[in-house]
């Protein structure tokens, strides 16, 4: 399944990396709404930066693999994926460190039920990519 994104022939990367961060925007967008409109400002903005310390990484590394490379080949694209993680997770830590020294007040439950939701649209993306290829082998006869 992980081998489809690192392979530019087994799926078209880039348009599977923008929908995800697109879904994970709107997720985001609708849970801080939503929890805003229940529950009030501190929960609404602790739900927005929640999905927020999410999505910037994940685009992050979506732009370290989808930016073109001198060396076109495997060994590059998956040099690119480890800085590309690594870049994400300190980013991660980042904005999370950030959020809780300089956000007063703070929805900490908010905050990370935003974040592990938006993070659960990558699994369902993924998810559903496995189910297309599936679909795609048993149509072709395989």
């Amino acid at each position: 399944m992980a081998v489809a994104f690192l392979v530019p022939e087994a799926c078209d990367i880039q348009s599977v990396m923008l929908k995800l961060l697109v879904a994970q925007v709107g997720v985001g967008a609708v849970l801080a709404v939503v929890l805003w409109s229940i529950y009030g400002n501190v929960v609404g903005y602790s739900a927005l930066l929640g999905s927020l310390v999410c999505v910037i990484p994940n685009a992050f590394l979506a732009l370290r693999l989808a930016v073109p490379r001198r060396d076109p080949g495997a060994q590059a694209l998956v040099r690119a994926a480890h800085i590309g993680e690594l870049g994400k997770l300190a980013l991660t830590v980042l904005f999370f460190s950030l959020v809780f020294t300089l956000v007063k007040p703070l929805s900490a439950a908010a905050l990370f039920a935003a974040f592990i939701a938006t993070q659960l649209v990558t699994l369902a993306g993924l998810l559903m990519r496995h189910e297309q290829e599936q679909e795609k082998r048993n149509g072709n006869g395989s």
